[in-house]
């Protein structure tokens, strides 16, 4: 199965897209984009030069990946949600040069309206919540809310809140059974 591209969509030459990938109405892709399999790219998304998105990543509409971006597998990017690339932009002032990047680790989701402040990581299978400003990095399980973003919680992989762990150093998802144990302050899954 080949991706398939909304006639409205550009897509420049020397930009791949990955088999099963789906791009919706009003996106542009820049030359040298990567774009991995099974993505869904919603409305008006825009992925800028050399960005690598890896397979199964959904971004919802009105997103725009600026290079220095890379969202491993599985990532999820809430409606209008935003990257930045420089940490004190000015119309006037060229700081092509100072761009810091982001990654996304796998299975991270980041929500609606919510802001990535350029020159951090966001672990695997984080959650940031909608609205919030993530100004540092942000640790694989953790939930972040608020501006700036602050631990709120820590979720399973598949998604679940991990309540538990608000009293206890370990903790059982209820969903699909993966045990976690907390250990200075950083969260592990107990396969």
């Amino acid at each position: 199965m080949s991706a398939y591209v909304h006639p409205t969509s550009i897509v420049d030459e020397g930009a791949s897209i990955g088999e099963g990938t789906r791009v919706w109405h009003f996106c542009h892709i820049m030359q040298g984009a990567n774009i991995g399999k099974n993505c869904i790219l919603g409305q008006n998304v825009y992925v800028d030069r050399n960005v690598v998105i890896g397979d199964r990543c959904k971004i919802q509409n009105n997103v725009s990946v600026y290079m220095g971006v890379t969202l491993e597998e599985g990532v999820f990017c809430g409606p209008s949600c935003v990257f930045t690339n420089v940490i004190n932009p000015r119309a006037m002032v060229e700081r092509k040069d100072e761009f810091k990047n982001i990654l996304v680790k796998k299975g991270s989701t980041i929500g609606a309206n919510s802001t990535i402040v350029c020159g951090v990581t966001l672990g695997e299978y984080c959650f940031v919540a909608a609205g919030a400003v993530v100004t540092k990095d942000v640790s694989p399980y953790t939930i972040v809310a608020g501006v700036p973003a602050k631990l709120f919680g820590y979720a399973c992989a598949c998604g679940e809140l991990l309540k538990e762990l608000r009293t206890a150093p370990n903790a059982f998802c209820q969903r699909c059974g993966t045990s976690y144990t907390l250990t200075n302050g950083k969260l592990i899954s107990l396969k």
